[in-house]
């Protein structure tokens, strides 16, 4: 082991920082990772969009898709994928991470492209995920053969808001990808690390005691929201995460959605009417338009070429064009709008019968969902609100959307001096330049970020209740891990017994909070309000314990989060002589 390798896997884009082990002050570097840029062509970049592109037999022979390692033939991952992906969006995969994050689609499934003609070869989240993982390993590979991937410390980041199941199936296919030896780190985390690490020693000039960071992630799949505080802690500052918000399926997507639903109103206007395929290549054509006309430098206006198709259109493409102006009101105005710090997330009426696909947030607000969440971990923390803010996430790259957010931030918090803004680093390579410096950090070489799990986890425990025809025997909410619980930690409940299951399949439900922090290990909710506890998605297994098939067995529980993030729940008889580990089977079930 020679490295601290932290891995950024966005839902947009992908880096890769590292740092060497060796040396007294080791510098975080970030990989140029080797990918096809045109048929025929690579080049080293230091982003490697996370796009994979399905070609049809004969489009692409394999000599024009050659890299400088072994890699899988029926599918291009990165720069040209995502430009192919525009001409051709039926072949193309985007947003793999919020599909994995998603409890209501089944995640080991052959789903995408989602929408996709059955002639086009289906993956599941998690293959794909593992495809960009193992591209990456093939790309460091070839640049250290001497010091390959699946011996160095690996640090792959996660949204803070991802559930048990999408945290296993992130290792899982980082063990696809030839990785066994992974840890996880929360993405907000990671951004703040960055920023320690841009710093040197002058961040905690820039910190006091009592402040509150407010670390706003938006990227190109998800909004992210966590809260750190900066705390005393043996006579010196110190950090502690003391909030994480949900998970929120809004993000670039959504903005590149409403873009290109702006210029299709005005090509309508004009006369010319897209189709549902070219719809989806203008929507990719935008995420390009989307960064540049947000961008530091932007220009004031786009051309956007559309693919030519249907019987009203004559040879070759459309031309449409976008201006920064058309941004401006269709994503500032549209995703940022001026809210009270007292308004919710709008709710939207659902009809009766959906097209199944990603479940995005009915209210595109990225305001009124942070209002909502800044309100309901005020009640939990006492009232504290951000005195600071630190931008991450593609999005926030755009000097707009910050201007536009930090005004709303300091209309809500007036008083005092305001919310300032945390500067330092570039938002793109943050969460990978952290989650190598986390890795450091490990090891003594770095300022730590406490505060362990970020949510409150309870297992369902079925009510004895006589039964009832058509009712189902309501749960009761056993807390097994509390909110702080420190990764590697193990807890149990050694007073209390329940009767397990085995020999047959049966669920295991779960649920989890974010904002009750008092809940200790064994706290047994028989009600909730819905606003402070979900439920997860089930869990399906089946216990063995050969010739007792379908016993239930006295057991007490015992609850661990291990090195990697992910919670492991074991169920112990009462002579202590047969343990059984929950192993989650994530496929959806009906």
């Amino acid at each position: 082991m020679k490295y601290v390798v932290g891995i950024d896997l966005g839902t947009t884009n992908s880096v890769v920082a590292y740092a060497p082990l060796d040396g007294d002050a080791p510098t975080i570097a970030v990989l140029a990772l080797t990918q096809l840029i045109a048929p025929g062509t690579v080049e080293a970049r230091t982003v490697l969009p996370s796009f994979l592109y399905l070609p049809a037999a004969g489009e692409l022979p394999d000599a024009s898709r050659k890299l400088p390692w072994k890699a899988p033939t029926d599918a291009v991952i990165g720069a040209f994928a995502q430009r192919r992906g525009s001409e051709v969006p039926d072949r193309v995969v985007a947003s793999a991470k919020s599909w994995l994050s998603y409890a209501g689609s089944d995640r080991t499934a052959a789903i995408l492209p989602w929408g996709s003609p059955d002639e086009v070869d289906k993956l599941s989240p998690v293959d794909v995920s593992a495809r960009y993982l193992g591209h990456i390993r093939g790309a460091w590979d070839a640049e250290f053969p001497d010091a390959p991937l699946a011996k160095q410390d690996v640090l792959i980041t996660v949204p803070a808001s991802f559930d048990p199941v999408a945290r296993e199936l992130t290792v899982r296919a980082a063990g696809e990808a030839g990785l066994s030896q992974v840890t996880l780190l929360e993405e907000p985390q990671a951004a703040l690390y960055a920023w320690i690490d841009a710093n040197g020693n002058r961040w905690r000039d820039a910190l006091a005691v009592g402040d509150v960071i407010l670390v706003c992630d938006v990227g190109g799949g998800t909004s992210d929201f966590s809260l750190i505080a900066a705390r005393e802690a043996d006579g010196t500052l110190a950090l502690e995460r003391i909030a994480v918000g949900d998970h929120i399926l809004l993000g670039g997507d959504n903005m590149d959605l409403a873009l290109a639903y702006h210029l299709r109103e005005r090509l309508a206007q004009q006369g010319t009417a897209l189709d549902a395929w070219q719809l989806r290549g203008l929507v990719a054509s935008c995420r390009e338009a989307k960064e540049r006309l947000l961008g530091e430098a932007a220009e004031p206006t786009l051309p956007i070429a559309i693919l030519g198709r249907g019987r009203k259109v004559v040879g070759g493409a459309l031309r449409a064009s976008a201006s920064r102006d058309d941004v401006e009101r269709a994503l500032v105005d549209g995703f940022f709008p001026r809210c009270a710090i007292g308004d919710r997330p709008h709710g939207q009426r659902r009809t009766g019968l959906q097209e199944l696909g990603l479940p995005y947030a009915s209210d595109p607000a990225v305001t009124r969902h942070l209002a909502h969440f800044l309100t309901r971990q005020g009640e939990a923390t006492a009232g504290a609100h951000p005195t600071a803010v630190l931008f991450n996430g593609g999005v926030m790259r755009a000097p707009a959307l910050r201007e536009r957010l930090l005004d709303v931030l300091n209309g809500w918090f007036a008083a005092g001096d305001g919310v300032r803004v945390l500067a330092g680093g570039d938002p793109e390579q943050a969460v990978a330049r952290g989650a190598a410096y986390f890795g450091l950090a490990r090891r003594g070489r770095g300022v730590r970020i406490r505060g362990g799990v970020g949510r409150t986890f309870y297992l369902g425990i079925e009510t004895a209740m006589p039964a009832v025809p058509g009712l189902r025997p309501p749960i009761k909410a056993l807390c097994v891990v509390p909110h702080g619980l420190e990764e590697g930690s193990e807890v149990e409940l050694p007073a209390r017994e329940f009767g397990l299951v085995v020999g047959e399949p049966t669920e295991f439900r779960f649920l989890s909070s974010s904002s009750r922090r008092d809940d200790h290990v064994g706290t047994l909710l028989e009600t909730w309000d819905a606003d402070e506890v979900e439920e997860l998605p089930p869990l399906q297994t089946a216990l063995d314990w050969h010739g007792h098939e379908g016993s239930t067995v006295p057991v007490h529980l015992q609850a661990r989060v291990n090195e990697v993030g992910v919670l492991e729940l074991w169920f112990v008889s009462r002579d202590e002589r047969q343990r059984w580990k929950l192993e989650f089977n994530v496929r959806h079930t009906s």
